[in-house]
């Protein structure tokens, strides 16, 4: 393909996917083909000769596209959102025309600094602590800083990472060598809740520490008293605590954990206290939530995903930490073949030392574009959008009589379930019932959402947050909640 032909065919391209976008909604958001379905339809190896353009695209129509859950749709209401916005595409595509491989400032110095500008604009928009600014206000280099990073999961990693080293260093400061040091590295515990997500466990495993899942409570929140008291056991049984994650905006139920008191564990007990933002942390854009994040400011690091509710394509997950010293120390790996540069270095940062990669794409340029093609106004008005649409649900639910709200509605998140006397049955025929609703809802075909399990009990848990969505995308799905709804209780009857 030369220069001429990529003209024509990016236009192509291009049209296409403003054809899905105006087209999507009336698509079922969930793929209904079967596992294995792909294998079938395509060749088994490489084509041996070039194959057309055309030849592809036919393929995109008629064997990818089934096989696509379309999360872009405005009645798709699954999970956590994953926005995308033309923005970010077209600084997608900038990203993808340069192709560099920044791990170091010396590839490709606007590389580093627009993501070390661009995180700083961003957590300010958020409103982040000055401890997390790469630049102080006088323009000098501070002792934190942001970094995209793939998603939440790798953030997580990378500060266990550092987490682990904050501890060896602590545990040299007593006297121990490296040796003694990894004779108890086994003895190292980091502390979850039972709602934090699964990345904490993964993190565990492949750092090789122990993870401790504590209980939470009835609000699903990650308590002081609970960690205290899960810490005070472990250092009895002459356990090694080091880490702490606490989660703002929880999967399950977008709970809050216990942010100050937390803190207060984690300060008392030299603890890296690590806040998982992933979805709700776009929600602090807008001032009014700020509240509820108190405690963030005594963290040592916090992440949030742009690429679930702040219009930046995937991936674009958004992690700080306050202090970049343990980071750095514990994934610098000097070769021959990574120069480092000499003199200043207020924005000379090699961002492969804040990461499991070396190699890194230029993501900072899709979150530029959204940030200054939206503007913050745009992105609160976005955030405010949603949140609005998902009280309004709440309400309907409500008002309709044969639901019941199972956790605050706070940001786009609905979490509920069809009323235990409204089946009149025992617990089994209760959680059936709203599984099966489930799976009705999404067997009709206009709208998708998922279920979840609260300490046993099944619920659903829609959540409002699509890029293009309107009230009446929100309309119809509650249509269809209350029409399934209506077919199963009297099938059940």
């Amino acid at each position: 393909m030369d220069v001429t032909e990529f003209k024509k065919r990016g236009k192509e391209m291009i049209d296409f996917i403003a054809k899905y976008y105006e087209n999507v909604d009336n698509m079922p958001p969930m793929s209904s083909v079967q596992p294995g379905y792909l294998y079938s339809l395509v060749p088994h190896e490489a084509p041996e000769e070039p194959e057309s353009f055309e030849s592809i695209q036919r393929d995109i129509e008629t064997k990818i596209m089934p096989g696509i859950m379309h999360w872009q749709s405005n009645n798709f209401f699954g999970w956590y959102p994953c926005n995308s916005s033309f923005p970010a595409m077209l600084g997608d595509m900038v990203s993808s025309m340069l192709n560099v491989a920044g791990f170091s400032w010396i590839c490709s110095p606007a590389a580093t600094e627009l993501e070390t500008v661009v995180m700083d604009w961003l957590g300010k928009l958020i409103g982040l602590d000055s401890r997390f600014m790469a630049i102080k206000e006088d323009g000098t280099e501070g002792d934190g800083g942001g970094i995209i990073q793939g998603t939440a999961s790798e953030a997580q990693i990378v500060v266990m990472v550092a987490a682990r080293e904050m501890a060896f260093d602590r545990l040299k400061s007593y006297g121990m060598s490296d040796n003694d040091i990894d004779m108890i590295r086994h003895t190292f515990v980091a502390y979850f809740s039972d709602q934090t997500h699964s990345a904490g466990q993964k993190g565990a495993n492949i750092i090789g520490c122990q993870a401790r899942i504590i209980p939470s409570d009835v609000n699903f929140r990650l308590t002081k008293c609970a960690l205290q008291a899960a810490i005070i056991k472990d250092r009895q049984d002459d356990l090694i605590p080091f880490f702490v994650c606490a989660t703002f905006g929880t999967t399950n139920t977008a709970a809050i954990d216990d942010l100050c008191g937390i803190a207060d564990v984690a300060e008392s007990e030299n603890l890296w206290l690590h806040i998982d933002a992933a979805y709700a942390g776009a929600a602090l854009a807008c001032p009014e939530f700020r509240p509820l994040a108190r405690g963030i400011e005594r963290a040592h690091s916090f992440s949030f995903n742009a690429h679930k509710w702040m219009l930046t394509n995937f991936d674009c997950s958004a992690l700080w930490v306050a202090d970049s010293t343990h980071l750095v120390n514990a994934l610098d790996i000097e070769r021959e073949y990574l120069p480092r540069v000499k003199g200043g270095t207020n924005f000379v940062k090699d961002y492969r030392n804040w990461e499991l990669p070396l190699g890194r794409r230029f993501r900072s340029l899709k979150l530029w574009f959204v940030m200054r093609m939206y503007g913050a106004s745009g992105i609160r008005a976005y955030i405010r959008k949603h949140v609005k649409e998902a009280k309004w649900l709440e309400t309907q639910l409500v008002e309709d009589g044969r639901f019941e709200i199972m956790a605050p509605v706070v940001f786009g998140l609905v979490v509920f379930r069809v009323k235990a006397s409204i089946i009149a049955g025992n617990d089994h025929d209760v959680n059936w019932t709203n599984a099966e609703l489930v799976r009705r809802i999404n067997d009709d075909g206009r709208v998708f959402v998922v279920g979840t399990k609260l300490r046993g009990v099944d619920v659903l848990r829609p959540t409002v947050g699509s890029t293009f969505g309107t009230s009446e995308n929100t309309a119809l799905l509650v249509k269809v909640i209350k029409e399934c709804t209506t077919k199963v209780i009297a099938e059940y009857n």
